[in-house]
C-alpha cells in the first residue's frame, strides 16, 4: 500500500486518523491512509491565514506560472492518476483519463484569465474604478463522482484570483487528491495551498470558522444546506453547486434510432453519477414505444464490470451507501412503472447495477420526482409540449435540461421556457472552463467556469477618486 499524506503549510503530514479506502469494483479495501483531526483542520486554517498576507500581493503572472506548472505536472502523470482514479472511484479507465484532461484544461483556462480593473467613470470631476481582490482562505469541498476534477476546478481560480486555499476530498475517493498534494507542495509556497481529507466529519469546521472568508462546495442539496446555515454566522461567500434532476423534453420530429445513443450516453455517464445527467426524459407519445425500445437496446448491450478491465463500459456505483439508495429507486421503478432494460443487481462482489430504462411511468414517484444519481433512467410520455414543460420545471430542481428535436427554432423556444441554469439543445451535458455554469431553486448559488466564476472567488472594491484639490 502507498502512502498518501496531506499538505499542511507546505509540509507533507501524516493524519491523525486511519481511513479505509474502498474499491467499489472489488469491496475490499485497497488503500489504508490517515485523515485529519480537528487539531489538523486548525493548523490548516491557521497556514492559509498566515501565507495570505503574501499570496494577495504575489504578481498574476507568478500565480499563473504556478497553475501552469501544476498542469504540466499533472498531465505527466495521467495514467497513474487515471488508474487510482478508477480504483477508487469506478469508473472505465477510458472515463478517469478523461477526467485528468478536464483537470489540466480547467487549470489552464483560469492560467491565462485577467482580473482587469473596470473604469466606471472617468471625466473632469472624478474617476471610478473597480478593482477585484481576493476574499483570503477558500475552503473547497469535493464530491466522489469527480473528485480530481472538482477539486482542480475550485484550486485554480481561488489561487489565480490571490486567496489561499484548502481543498478536502470525500472520504471514499480522497487519493488523486491525496496525491495531487505531492505536486503542490513543489510549487506552492506554504501554506497557499493545504490539502487535508476527514472521514467526512469535520466539513462543520470549514463551513463555521471565523477565518475561511468562503467555500466553494459541490454535493448534495441537503448538505449545502447544512453549510449555508453554519456559514450564516460570519457571512461567508459560498458557491454551492448542489443536486439536480434534470429533465430532457423529445419532441416528435427525431428519428429515434439517431438520437437515443446521446441521449443514452448523457444518461448514464458514470454509471448515471453526474449532477447535470440527463435523469427524466419527457417523449412525446407519436415515438415513444420506438424511442424506449432504442435506449433499451443500448442498454442491454452495455459492459458491466471492473473499470480496469478492457472492453467495459459501465462501472459499479462508488460506494455501498450510494449503492442502496439506488436499489431504493429501482424498486420504486419496479413498483410505479415497467422494466424494459436492466432492473438487475449484479451477483458477487462489487456495488454493480445494468444500466436501467424504465417505461410507463410517471410523475408523483420517487425514482422521476427525485435524484436517483445512478443507472436508472425513467422514460415519460407526453401529449402537450406545454405539459411536458410544465411537468419539466415541477420540481425543486433547476440544475441543467435539454430539448431534443430537428426544428431548432421550436427547439429554442421551449428552451427559453426551462427553468434551469443551462439548458441545452440536441445535447446534454456539454460543459467546459469557457461556459458558466450554475443552478437555480435548489440546485445551487452562484456560478462555476469561465469569467464569472472567476468573479465569485474576489471582492468587489471601488476606488472612487474626486478631481479636485484642497
Amino acid at each position: 500500500m502507498q502512502s498518501f499524506p496531506m499538505l499542511i503549510n507546505g509540509e507533507l503530514v501524516q493524519g491523525n486518523r486511519s481511513l479505509n479506502v474502498i474499491n467499489p469494483a472489488t469491496e475490499e479495501v485497497f488503500q489504508q491512509i490517515t485523515c485529519a483531526d480537528e487539531s489538523q483542520f486548525e493548523q490548516a486554517i491557521a497556514a492559509a491565514k498566515g501565507a495570505f498576507a503574501q499570496w494577495q500581493t504575489v504578481d498574476m503572472q507568478t500565480r499563473r506560472d504556478s497553475l501552469n506548472k501544476l498542469a504540466d505536472a499533472l498531465e505527466a502523470q495521467t495514467g497513474v492518476f487515471a488508474e487510482l482514479l478508477t480504483q477508487e472511484q469506478g469508473k472505465p479507465l477510458a472515463e478517469s483519463t478523461a477526467e485528468v484532461g478536464f483537470s489540466c484544461a480547467f487549470i489552464r483556462y483560469f492560467a491565462q484569465s485577467e482580473l482587469p480593473i473596470e473604469t466606471y467613470q472617468d471625466d473632469e470631476t472624478s474617476k471610478v474604478e473597480l478593482h477585484r481582490k481576493p476574499l483570503g482562505v477558500v475552503a473547497g469541498m469535493v464530491p466522489w463522482n469527480f473528485p480530481l476534477m472538482i477539486g482542480c476546478f475550485k484550486l485554480a481560480p481561488a489561487v489565480l484570483s490571490g486567496n489561499t486555499f484548502i481543498l478536502k476530498p470525500p472520504a471514499t475517493t480522497p487519493l488523486c487528491v491525496l496525491k495531487l498534494a505531492d505536486i503542490c507542495q513543489q510549487i506552492f509556497p506554504k501554506g497557499v495551498v493545504n490539502i487535508i481529507t476527514d472521514n467526512n466529519d469535520l466539513g462543520h469546521i470549514l463551513s463555521a470558522h471565523p477565518d475561511v472568508a468562503k467555500v466553494a462546495f459541490t454535493g448534495s442539496t441537503p448538505t449545502g444546506k447544512k453549510i449555508m446555515s453554519a456559514a450564516s454566522g460570519t457571512l461567508k461567500r459560498l458557491t454551492l453547486e448542489l443536486g439536480g434532476n434534470d429533465a430532457g423534453i423529445v419532441l416528435p420530429d427525431v428519428d429515434p434510432k439517431k438520437i437515443a445513443p446521446a441521449i443514452f450516453a448523457t444518461a448514464f455517464m458514470n454509471c448515471g453519477q453526474v449532477c447535470i445527467a440527463l435523469k427524466r426524459l419527457y417523449v412525446h407519445e407519436d415515438i415513444y414505444d420506438d424511442l424506449v425500445h432504442e435506449l433499451s437496446e443500448l442498454a442491454n448491450s452495455a459492459v458491466v464490470g471492473n473499470g480496469l478491465h478492457d472492453g467495459v463500459t459501465f462501472g459499479p456505483i462508488q460506494n455501498k451507501a450510494q449503492f442502496i439508495k439506488v436499489q431504493e429507486y429501482l424498486a420504486d421503478a419496479k413498483d410505479n412503472g415497467v422494466i424494459a432494460a436492466g432492473g438487475e443487481v449484479l451477483d458477487g462482489p462489487g456495488f454493480f447495477m445494468r444500466p436501467t430504462i424504465v417505461r410507463d411511468v410517471t410523475d408523483g414517484c420517487k425514482v422521476v420526482d427525485e435524484e436517483p444519481f445512478g443507472p436508472i433512467l425513467p422514460v415519460i410520455k407526453y401529449k402537450s409540449i406545454d405539459d411536458a414543460v410544465e411537468r419539466a420545471n415541477n420540481s425543486v430542481f433547476g440544475l441543467g435540461g435539454s430539448v431534443w428535436s430537428n426544428d431548432f427554432d421550436k427547439a429554442y423556444e421551449v428552451a427559453k421556457r426551462l427553468e434551469c441554469g443551462t439548458s441545452w439543445i440536441n445535447q446534454h451535458l456539454n460543459f467546459g472552463p469557457t461556459v458558466p455554469f450554475g443552478g437555480a431553486k435548489e440546485s445551487g448559488i452562484g456560478v462555476e467556469f469561465a469569467q464569472e466564476g472567476l468573479l465569485e472567488y474576489t471582492q468587489v472594491h471601488v476606488i472612487n477618486i474626486a478631481k479636485q484639490t484642497f
